[in-house]
């Protein structure tokens, strides 16, 4: 069963400027914004899904309206076949939701005391609620501050609470845009871990949008790539990959001054001192055998396998048509 189904999504933002504006500054009307532009894709259950694209595709409208925040102006979405927006309380207490720049906790109670706040609106019994705490505590060390007020909080500290009130209720569904913002490099590593590791071990399903590829790559099976609201990818990474950068390259380092025989001249992608670069396809098989005529020509210091770079390929999804 899909627990995510979006189909023949669209929102439109109205124009800006009024006629009357316009005619009076003579200025031009401003035309409508269609942020999301007639999406359609399906999540299943336990899936990791990268949710990607760059500023202004329609990530983060997307994600409003799979959590109900916004309605769409047409289509549809089901979130374990409800719709977010007329039955959103029901919806809400199947979502875990974090928006990196937003804050979903209260600024002026303690950050205890909105922990508190969501227990009761979640009907969390208060030692399910404490068992829980206690887990992500371990993760993302909030206890030192559940006595500080919301405002008063570091944005590192924000999201690190943010990410607990989002997990506190044990959703089947993570909705997370740009999760890891603003937090150091121990803080992302540890997040990533638990949310993998509640993947795997809960089945619970992850939809990311993030610029962080660091996050993607260690996270994301998936990636679906939108541009001007629209789908320009949806696929596996490694198929990805193989579409946009079909080879990869044996990296070797020879050590002294080498001549190639002409066969192997022509598999060379780059040479720079004793560093040669061999082009090779991602399940070519006559690997073993380059290496073997090289070691027959030449004295090898170091040798290694580069794979293409993540950065690189999403990249040139971005700059795919729709």
């Amino acid at each position: 069963m899909n627990q995510i189904e979006v189909m023949d999504l669209v929102k439109i933002y109205p124009a800006r400027r009024r006629l009357f504006e316009c005619w009076k500054q003579d200025l031009e009307p401003s035309a409508a914004t269609h942020a999301v532009d007639g999406l359609n894709f399906s999540i299943s259950a336990g899936e990791r899904v990268g949710f990607l694209g760059p500023n202004g595709a329609g990530k983060s409208t997307t994600i409003k309206m799979m959590a109900g925040i916004l309605q769409p102006t047409s289509g549809r979405v089901a979130i374990l076949g409800q719709s977010p927006h007329q039955q959103r309380i029901e919806v809400c207490k199947k979502l875990g939701v974090v928006f990196g720049q937003r804050s979903q906790l209260y600024w002026d109670l303690k950050l205890e005391e909105s922990f508190e706040l969501l227990r009761r609106m979640y009907g969390i019994h208060p030692a399910d609620s404490q068992r829980r705490l206690n887990r992500l505590d371990a993760v993302l060390d909030f206890s030192s501050f559940l006595k500080n007020p919301v405002r008063n909080l570091s944005l590192g500290q924000r999201i690190r609470a943010d990410l607990a009130a989002a997990m506190l209720h044990n959703p089947p569904i993570l909705l997370l845009d740009e999760p890891t913002i603003g937090l150091d490099l121990d803080s992302k590593k540890k997040i990533r871990n638990y949310i993998k590791e509640i993947n795997l071990q809960e089945g619970t399903t992850v939809l990311l949008t993030t610029h962080d590829l660091d996050d993607v790559e260690w996270l994301c099976d998936r990636l679906i790539i939108v541009n001007h609201g629209k789908m320009v990818a949806d696929d596996s990474i490694d198929v990805l990959t193989e579409q946009i950068a079909p080879e990869k390259y044996l990296v070797v380092d020879f050590d002294a001054a080498y001549e190639l025989p002409p066969e192997l001249k022509g598999k060379v992608h780059k040479q720079e001192g004793l560093t040669c670069w061999f082009k090779i396809k991602h399940h070519d098989s006559s690997v073993p055998a380059l290496i073997a005529d090289l070691s027959a020509h030449c004295v090898i210091c170091d040798l290694s396998i580069k794979e293409p770079d993540i950065e690189d390929v999403v990249l040139a999804l971005y700059q795919r048509k729709a």
